[in-house]
């Protein structure tokens, strides 16, 4: 197995400079026309019992930021800590050890689960590929992941069109736990799902994290749908981190100006709060054209002209929050050194 590499501050995951770009190929012999910027440098630590929030716009990278920090797509740049093992540096049977400990929820319940085995068959698949357990404790370990996440064992037999689509997530859910994972990367779990139903799910996610140990990275692009799952909250635009604080911390005193922007469309259930809804002008521009400077500064406010041409690196404006924008500069102190 790979030698474990200390990652220096305790860590449970830590993602360093993470960068994923993907190659735009033009002309009839497909030559390199230019560059999308999916993950662009970010970076994060994750302890070991908490949830982490990632937060941000559809097309902000979070989705390929998952499958990087597993290696279902391989990272152009940068470095994958996990409990102090170099995960990029990792390849065949030392992979697929690891990746027992790190497993991940997709956000459609249907299209990533095989319409033609049944529930019970695609929860077993994992439990036998790693050889957890053979012949009958197989079943009854099936039966018991199924019944943990609410779905009653004796529908172990049944397709997955026979489901509805909670109950289709609860049984990706069962799947991920099979190999007895320790971190669990919730890739919009809830999107496609009716409130009520997202909010059961939800609560499912969080007593499998008090009941189990299980950390979790939970994206989503809904401020409201991360504030009471979360530990802390990362605030990701355009490939980047631009904010990142404690949850009570972010919702009380969000720096950023995209951060304020994505909390005022947070709907309100009390009739006698009046909030001012900020709308940002124009589309998030594209990752193979990236603006120069702040990234965000097409579209934000309170652009000033350093904005355009100086790129904000991450600083610290409280204790744990960090936020990447020259705003904030005069009570700030740059962590990128």
């Amino acid at each position: 197995m790979a030698d474990t590499a200390s990652n220096g501050n305790g860590a449970f995951l830590d993602v360093r400079d993470l960068r994923k770009h993907f190659a735009i190929r033009r002309g009839f012999f497909s030559r390199v026309a230019g560059q999308v910027r999916a993950v662009d440098g970010v970076s994060f630590q994750l302890r070991q019992g908490e949830v982490l929030g990632l937060v941000g716009e559809s097309g902000c990278g979070k989705t390929t930021l998952a499958r990087a920090i597993l290696r279902l797509i391989e990272p152009t740049s940068g470095d994958v800590f996990f409990d102090g093992i170099p995960v990029l540096a990792l390849k065949g049977q030392e992979l697929r050890r690891l990746r027992k400990r790190m497993q991940i929820i997709f956000q459609d319940p249907y299209g990533s689960l095989n319409p033609r085995l049944t529930v019970g068959s695609m929860v077993a698949e994992a439990i036998r590929i790693h050889k957890i357990a053979r012949g009958q404790a197989v079943k009854r370990r099936v039966a018991e992941l199924l019944e943990r996440v609410g779905i009653p064992s004796e529908h172990m037999n049944r397709y997955p069109h026979e489901f509805s689509g909670g109950q289709r997530q609860r049984i990706g859910i069962a799947r991920s736990l099979a190999v007895g994972p320790e971190l669990i990367i919730a890739d919009e779990p809830v999107s496609a799902l009716d409130v009520s139903i997202q909010a059961q799910i939800l609560n499912l996610l969080d007593d499998l994290r008090k009941d189990l140990g299980l950390t979790f990275l939970f994206i989503a692009h809904d401020l409201s749908v991360v504030e009471h799952i979360s530990d802390r909250v990362a605030v990701m635009y355009l490939g980047r981190i631009v904010e990142l604080a404690d949850a009570v911390d972010l919702y009380k005193n969000a720096k950023h100006p995209y951060t304020k922007a994505l909390m005022s469309a947070i709907p309100s259930m009390d009739p006698m709060r009046k909030s001012r809804r900020i709308v940002l002008e124009g589309d998030v521009p594209s990752p193979a054209n990236v603006p120069a400077g702040c990234p965000f500064h097409t579209r934000c406010p309170e652009a000033m002209p350093r904005c355009r041409t100086q790129k904000p690196k991450p600083a610290e404006v409280g204790a744990g929050h960090t936020v990447s924008c020259w705003l904030h500069e005069g009570e700030t102190h740059d962590l990128s050194d």
